[in-house]
């Protein structure tokens, strides 16, 4: 297969629980394919009037159950103590400004950072509002802590997350997760949500 030219594009947010679901697939994807560069890009689900507790979504927990059924992931005992809680403030904007730091110092490692951001939440509980979320992910990838929570906290990963949501809007895509190759100019869908890498796979042959 001729990839020469071609990349991915994953839209995704870190608080999407079928973004979560969707991690093994792409995971496997990317790791059979790491002659494609992958962007990730923060799409802004919580934000404005959006960015509410999680018990505002009382639609929540029985998606967890579909996800799990359809894609196997599994949510931590910390996490479903955050749901049934309910006050836990989802805030997408906080952890778009959490990757782009992230991102920043290790572009490279975007979507592994990404995907470790989402184990914090839904497996760990922990909130992707929190610098103490971002210093464990910055030394677990032997990155300088003190250099990403700065960023975190600048107007700079602000501006960047904002940014990202508005080149979504652009794009068109109002729906999490979903993977584009860029063609060129041309950005096709492969998939998202309960996609399994062999059906990735396929929509990538379709589109070569």
């Amino acid at each position: 297969m001729n990839n020469k030219g071609l990349s991915l594009v994953y839209v995704w947010d870190a608080y999407c629980g079928w973004c979560y679901g969707f991690s093994d697939s792409l995971k496997a994807f990317h790791a059979s394919h790491p002659e494609l560069k992958l962007t990730v890009l923060s799409g802004g689900l919580f934000i404005g009037s959006k960015k509410s507790s999680i018990g505002s979504y009382p639609h929540i927990p029985e998606a967890n159950k579909r996800i799990h059924k359809l894609t196997g992931a599994e949510f931590g005992e910390k996490y479903e103590k955050l749901l049934e809680e309910g006050s836990f403030v989802l805030d997408s904007e906080a952890a778009a400004r959490g990757l782009s730091a992230l991102k920043y110092f290790a572009p490279d490692k975007a979507y592994k950072l990404a995907s470790e951001m989402q184990i914090k939440f839904y497996v760990e509980g922990k909130s992707l509002s929190s610098e103490k979320t971002y210093l464990e992910i910055a030394r677990n990838n032997s990155l300088d802590a003190d250099a990403v929570i700065n960023r975190f906290n600048s107007n700079i990963s602000a501006k960047d997350a904002y940014n990202e949501f508005e080149q979504v809007q652009a794009l068109g895509i109002h729906s999490f997760p979903t993977l584009l190759l860029k063609k060129g100019d041309e950005l096709i869908p492969l998939g998202g949500g309960v996609m399994t890498n062999e059906k990735l796979e396929i929509r990538l042959n379709e589109a070569m």
